[in-house]
Formats: C-alpha cells, sequence, structure tokens
C-alpha cells in the first residue's frame, strides 16, 4: 500500500451485486437475499456486498455471493456499473454488476449470518427489490436476451441431457415471446453443436422426447475457425 499520500476529493465506496439467472424448467428465475439490517432491513436484494481494498472485482462477486447464499462455481459476467447519487442511502456508493447463469437443481441457496433468507423467485413474480436492484436486474435480462441469440449461454441453465422441447421453451422464457417449432429446431440443428444421445427422457406422461447434449469442444473449435452462433 501506497504510504505519504492523500486524496483531495471524497472517494466513493465500491460494492458488486449479482443477478444470478435459473431456469425451473418452465420458468426463468433469479436469486435472491433477504437483508437482515438496515437500510432496506427485510427487503429482498440481489446477493451482493462491499469489495475489500486488496481484491478483484470478479473475486469479490464470487465471494459475495458464496458469502450470502453459499452458492459456487457459476458462469459470471460482467454486466454494468451503477453509480447514481443517492442509490444507497447510507454513502455515496457505486455498485459493478454481474450477470450469472446456473442450474438451480445443482446451487439450492441458503442463507448464512449475512442474510435472513434465500430464494429462487420467478423474473415474472418479483418482490420489491432494495436499493436500485430493480433496475439492476432489468439491464441483467436485457442482456440475457441479447446474448443469448448469439452465444451459446443458454446450455448454462439446463441439464447435461435435454430435449429439443425444453431448449425452446427456455429460449422463449427468456426471450419473451412465442418461437415456431419448424424453425427453431432447423436452425439449431443446422449448427451441427448438438449431440443425440441416443437416448429418451423418463418418467414423463407423454411420448418421451429425444435427449440431446450441447457439444462445447466441438463449439470452440468452430468458432475458432469462424462460426457465428446466431438463433
Amino acid at each position: 500500500m501506497v504510504s505519504g499520500h492523500t486524496y483531495r476529493y471524497p472517494r466513493p465506496a465500491l460494492t458488486v451485486d449479482v443477478a444470478l439467472f435459473g431456469w425451473a424448467g418452465d420458468a426463468l428465475q433469479v436469486l435472491l437475499v433477504q437483508r437482515d439490517k438496515a437500510p432496506f432491513d427485510g427487503s429482498w436484494a440481489l446477493p451482493g456486498g462491499f469489495v475489500q481494498v486488496d481484491e478483484d472485482l470478479e473475486a469479490a462477486a464470487l465471494r459475495e455471493l458464496n458469502e450470502k447464499t453459499h452458492v459456487h462455481d457459476v458462469f459470471l459476467e460482467q454486466l454494468y456499473t451503477f453509480g447514481a447519487p443517492g442509490r444507497d442511502p447510507r454513502d455515496r456508493v457505486v455498485s459493478v454488476a454481474y450477470f450469472a447463469l446456473v442450474r438451480p437443481a445443482s446451487h439450492p441457496p441458503r442463507a448464512d449470518a449475512y442474510t435472513r433468507d434465500a430464494g429462487w423467485f420467478d423474473v415474472a413474480d418479483l418482490p420489491e427489490l432494495a436499493f436500485d436492484h430493480g433496475e439492476i436486474l432489468r439491464v441483467a435480462r436485457d442482456r440475457l436476451r441479447g446474448k443469448v441469440r448469439w452465444a451459446p449461454i443458454g446450455f448454462e441453465l439446463l441439464p447435461p441431457a435435454f430435449t429439443l422441447g425444453q431448449l425452446q421453451r427456455l429460449y422463449e422464457a427468456i426471450l419473451g415471446r412465442p418461437l415456431d417449432k419448424r424453425n427453431f429446431r432447423k436452425k439449431l440443428l443446422s449448427l451441427g453443436l448438438l449431440t443425440d444421445l441416443h437416448r429418451h427422457e423418463s418418467g414423463v406422461p407423454h411420448r418421451p422426447s429425444r435427449l440431446y447434449a450441447f457439444d462445447r469442444d466441438r463449439y470452440d473449435a468452430m468458432s475458432a475457425d469462424g462460426l457465428v452462433f446466431e438463433l
């Protein structure tokens, strides 16, 4: 740490917040925590907190997510910086927001000493959020809608083996509109990124559908050769 130097100007505090999305099979969800202290005591919020002096921003986001919810090992990407004056009633606080994607069944959250509760909420039915977290979540959803069309991030939300119907329902939930079944499947299969597992789903009350897996290695190789993923 450099010593012997003073700043002429006030320095805002720095925080990180994480918009963590999951897919429940029929609805897009986001992970929220219930605050246990002022401000906004008892309100729901995105997981996050203050960045330590010697800490990298992404490391801070992962640490806060793990401390607040016990969720770890997630796909994480920096989203945007939120710094409007008055966004935090305690002080001048700037937040670097991230968005993340997980499979909820593999990441059951639980509250810690820092939070009163933690849980998954459907994005279509959310409580009022603390601070400006409603705005952060809106920006995160817009980023997800845009990126899911040109990068295969949607597969981060699906189980390793999935049906084309499950994949289409996921895309429809993210994009917020219905998709033509025939065109969607034709476009998806034409990319050559799905592996037919030669087996079908089980335990369903309808005709079992064929199962597929996303071929990450093939996608990486084809991207290096100039493949453009677009749906």
